[in-house]
């Protein structure tokens, strides 16, 4: 057999890493402002990473590993912003905003929300993870997922519960048009629908 050109340099499918459900201390990494379209809410897209134990670095390792040219940063949680219309589920969007806002002040001794969401970048803050449901073209199972965001302190005490799993609703698929299920167990949205975060 005749060997070809940069076998060497070939990088050899590995098994990925998977994380956890779990409990994590999370360093926001950045984090930009989506305008809502089409009369969506706006959206506050935090990228981070695992900053504390033994799963540090998990986001920055998947990302290293990813051998695509469209490489993409998996570690993401979208806030979702009031519309500020009146509505019981606006009331629901700006309690959980302002928890979450709340647990970033008590994570980061001296900090204050400002309203200016660049100061949030290096930030530390707790992650709750669980198992989200997926199904897709034939393909079914279960990824990791950052279903909420608390306070650090609770997460360094284990004073906190693993979410249940997140399950899929009865005959009816929950992802975009176009979303794949990666080798990674994260699912791969296309960029025109869910734009993510090489930051």
């Amino acid at each position: 057999m005749k060997k070809w050109n940069g076998y060497e340099d070939t990088q050899a499918y590995s098994e990925n890493e998977k994380l956890p459900a779990g409990g994590y201390v999370l360093k926001i990494q950045n984090v930009r402002l989506d305008e809502g379209k089409n009369g969506n809410s706006d959206v506050l897209v935090i990228a981070f990473d695992i900053t504390e134990g033994e799963q540090a670095g998990f986001y920055k390792r998947n990302y290293d590993a990813q051998t695509q040219e469209d490489k993409k940063w998996k570690g993401v949680y979208r806030l979702y912003c009031p519309k500020d219309d009146g509505s019981d589920q606006d009331n629901w969007t700006k309690r959980r905003f302002k928890t979450v806002m709340e647990a970033f002040e008590t994570s980061n001794e001296g900090y204050h929300w400002n309203w200016d969401e660049k100061t949030l970048k290096g930030k530390i803050i707790g992650g709750l993870f669980n198992n989200k449901e997926y199904d897709f073209e034939g393909r079914h199972g279960f990824f990791t997922n950052c279903h909420s965001l608390m306070d650090v302190q609770r997460i360094r005490n284990g004073k906190f519960t693993i979410p249940k799993d997140t399950l899929l609703k009865t005959g009816r698929n929950t992802y975009p048009a176009g979303a794949t299920q990666g080798a990674d167990g994260f699912m791969n949205i296309p960029d025109e629908i869910d734009e993510e975060l090489p930051f």
